[in-house]
């Protein structure tokens, strides 16, 4: 599991309540404490990462701890600056005569569902173009997996509808100017747009498909539900052609636990731990004990980092 150090761009995934949070800001802090500098992006509604760091994550990126600069996304803030960002833009583009009714249709497109999405990955999209070169590794704390697995296709889905647009905007341009026998011969504003959202999106998705550059780590827990989850999650990823660099199978019950409750709980978990090893079988894995505190503060984190970055020959950690 040390190369996923190598990675410059990482993203943990997984059920809700299997710990990705603090497995993500523990390789943030292995990372970190290797001299990388560190953009630890939160994009979980629920927003962890400033409880465990016991420092502010806000919308903007600020220094949580010695090489770690930490940036939680609000998506709901993000739809809405979004939708202004869209105004603005069409505000350049249209006549005034158009204008209100285009501010209207685009009100009602900012209530339908998927908005946030869009502007989500719009705005994730922004921090891996522009910050890859500033940061030697990037993390991405993500919502639980189905949420993730739909951000990640959302280069596929966004490309495909720029394309039409762009498809239907030249074939108006060229009527235009067989009507008006000549063309102005300045760029179509629109246009200009379209295509530079489209380069962008294709910038990412390359990114996101370079294996040597990209990772996603699946953090699931010893129960058939995140297990289930998890498999689905490879499977959509392959597909994909996102590279999943390994597995972290979290909270395993400590060895020293007696009574006939934690008997027959360790007999399904190791049912369980033989269908992860049979099921992802061609992922690097690490196994963590769980701990007998949460996991909050550098202290605690310090001891989970060193069981990530350390290494591991399968057997449970912790």
């Amino acid at each position: 599991m040390r190369d996923l150090l190598k990675k410059r761009i990482l993203f943990f995934g997984g059920k809700g309540g299997v710990g990705k949070t603090t497995c993500a800001s523990a390789l943030a802090l292995a990372a970190a404490k290797t001299g990388k500098r560190v953009l630890l992006v939160s994009t979980d509604p629920a927003h962890s990462t400033s409880d465990i760091f016991e420092r502010l994550f806000s919308r903007e990126e600020a220094e949580v701890y010695p090489g770690i600069v930490g940036i939680e996304i609000d998506a709901d803030f993000e739809a809405r600056r979004y939708i202004e960002t869209v105004k603005n833009q069409i505000a350049k583009l249209f006549s005034p005569s158009v204008l209100k009714e285009a501010e209207r249709q685009i009100e009602l497109v900012s209530t339908m569902p998927g908005v946030e999405e869009v502007a989500l990955f719009d705005r994730m999209g922004d921090l891996i173009v522009r910050c890859a070169d500033s940061y030697d590794l990037i993390i991405f704390d993500t919502a639980p997996t189905g949420h993730t697995m739909r951000l990640l296709r959302m280069p596929e889905l966004m490309s495909s509808w720029i394309e039409a647009l762009s498809k239907r905007r030249k074939n108006l341009i060229t009527l235009n100017r067989t009507l008006e026998r000549e063309g102005s011969g300045e760029p179509d504003l629109i246009l200009t747009t379209l295509e530079r959202r489209k380069e962008k999106l294709e910038l990412v998705r390359a990114r996101l498909m370079q294996h040597n550059f990209t990772g996603f780590v699946l953090v699931l827990v010893p129960v058939r539900l995140p297990i289930e989850e998890s498999a689905r999650a490879a499977g959509t990823l392959r597909d994909s052609n996102v590279n999943v660099c390994g597995i972290i199978v979290n909270r395993i019950l400590p060895e020293n636990l007696n009574g006939s409750f934690y008997e027959a709980r360790r007999k399904q978990e190791q049912i369980y731990s033989e269908e992860i090893r049979r099921r992802f079988a061609e992922y690097p894995s690490i196994w963590i004990r769980q701990f007998e505190t949460d996991i909050y503060g550098i202290k605690n984190l310090e001891r989970l980092s060193e069981m990530l970055a350390g290494p591991n020959d399968g057997a449970p950690l912790g």
